[in-house]
């Protein structure tokens, strides 16, 4: 299970994490909607977490094979 997470759920969460993050720059840099920053500054937080209790999970897989 630990291998499975640390090979496709981990990166994939931190992919998810870094495309929201470049939505909200290409939204700023072209001076899109203040609304649309805050729904995708929002998105990026709980994706944030997400991805930090998936690592967390991971860790403690590793820890206990």
């Amino acid at each position: 299970m630990a291998s499975f997470l640390s090979t496709f759920i981990v990166p994939l969460a931190i992919a998810a994490v870094a495309l929201v993050l470049l939505l909200g720059l290409i939204n700023m840099m072209r001076g899109g909607s203040p609304s649309t920053s805050q729904k995708l500054m929002r998105w990026r937080v709980l994706l944030q977490f997400v991805a930090i209790v998936i690592i967390m999970i991971t860790v403690w897989a590793m820890d206990h094979r």
